[in-house]
């Protein structure tokens, strides 16, 4: 009995016992998460309604300000593949969503992605199998065509888009990049403008190509801004730029400019000796760690007399003519000040545009290099960057409130 049963396990086919069609397992997992997806999203959709209408479907309450009028279906591309959303419809209000934004945010990266390939040279078969990778679904070669196009027509749109309210802070910069031109590779330059607005949150206000980043490119670019609705300018801050400060002036004369203390260090640094540069740094940031402008102003006086004594005239001779420059932050509320006196929080970004056009070199052509700038600029907002509060406003207008007799009592009436 034993023999039998030992030939019989001998001659059983093992191969078709553990035979597993992976082909179809690996489509059954896709289609469960897919449908995973699908249903919490379109429950996610549904409780936004319900708190919209403030009740939820078929219930009675004295609180319900809406009530529903059905749906509608849209297509969504997720990581799980494309899925179906149930977008429910109300009668009065408009419904919004801020699932769908969710998603806009993944497609905004993917956005700036597909610009960097293609300035990057890939192959559109290349690209076909990363766009999989990235929305779960393939893109055709004339569909990429279109949708660099497309993307191009989004951030233009993004980029022109009115300025609403004030932005009493507002910060500038270029960044230089190379491009491509006739064989010989040349510079080239993006402005960037970040504002704080009145609610306390930084916006990308700007962006356009700089050309020489000189007074007439910084003087176009701020008419930009202005004729898209900037207003309420209270602070610039920037390094002084070649021809920015004169263009500052003619374009918004009742603002101030604030020159980036950090940079103004720098400046003095180039005719420091390596030696004696940390003595000089600790000097130059006793400066700025005085409690008001008058001890600002004598504490500078001090550090000319002391940089003259080690023998340091022409970093004497910077600190005595600019120094009071860098002053203009001492206006503004002393909680706002630390944020006011340098252009930190823009060169934090500016490390990161670097960062993401250092892998394209040199650009065929400045709008080129502007959609790639623009487009992770865009990305940056939709991130924490944007979404969190930077600065209690209340705090200027307290501020401005408390000074303003003292301002009108200064004013001489003309009759």
């Amino acid at each position: 009995m034993k023999d039998i049963t030992k030939k019989a396990c001998e001659t059983r086919p093992v191969s078709k016992i553990n035979s597993i069609d992976e082909g179809e397992i690996r489509n059954h997992l896709d289609q469960m998460v897919k449908k995973s997806v699908e249903d919490t999203l379109n429950s996610l959709l549904d409780a936004e309604a319900d708190a919209l209408c403030k009740a939820t479907r078929y219930e009675r309450s004295p609180d319900r300000v809406d009530t529903r009028a059905g749906y509608y279906t849209r297509q969504l591309n997720t990581k799980a593949g494309e899925v179906t959303l149930r977008m429910p419809k109300l009668r009065k209000l408009t419904f919004e969503t801020s699932i769908i934004e969710r998603y806009r945010r993944r497609e905004a990266s993917v956005e700036e992605a597909m610009i960097e390939m293609y300035l990057a040279g890939v192959s559109v078969r290349r690209v076909e199998d990363i766009t999989e990778a990235l929305w779960g679904t393939k893109v055709s070669p004339s569909t990429i065509s279109n949708m660099n196009r497309k993307i191009y027509g989004h951030i233009e749109s993004w980029r022109n888009r009115p300025l609403e309210g004030e932005h009493p802070y507002v910060y500038l910069d270029g960044i230089w990049l190379k491009r491509n031109w006739g064989g010989e590779v040349e510079n080239i330059s993006v402005l960037v403008a970040i504002g704080v607005d009145s609610e306390g949150y930084r916006k990308v206000i700007g962006v356009a190509e700089g050309g020489k980043e000189d007074k007439e490119s910084w003087l176009n670019f701020l008419r930009y801004l202005k004729e898209r609705g900037l207003k309420g300018v209270r602070l610039f801050i920037s390094d002084k730029c070649s021809g920015l400060v004169d263009a500052l002036g003619e374009a918004f004369p009742e603002s101030r400019w604030q020159r980036c203390a950090v940079h103004f260090y720098r400046n003095v640094f180039t005719v420091t000796p390596r030696g004696k540069m940390r003595a000089v740094a600790d000097m130059l940031k006793a400066i700025h760690a005085s409690e008001d402008l008058k001890a600002a102003e004598k504490k500078a006086e001090d550090v000319v007399v002391k940089l003259r004594e080690m023998k340091l005239h022409k970093a004497a001779e910077i600190v005595k003519k600019g120094v009071s420059e860098t002053f203009s932050y001492y206006n503004f509320p002393p909680e706002h000040r630390r944020s006011l006196r340098t252009n930190n929080p823009l060169e934090r970004i500016n490390r990161e545009i670097r960062r993401r056009t250092r892998v394209v070199g040199a650009f065929p052509d400045g709008n080129s290099a502007l959609m790639l700038v623009a487009a992770r600029l865009r990305h940056i907002v939709s991130t924490k960057w944007g979404t969190r509060k930077y600065m209690d406003m209340e705090k200027l207008y307290a501020y401005e409130r408390d000074r303003e007799p003292e301002v009108m009592a200064g004013c001489v009436l003309i009759k």
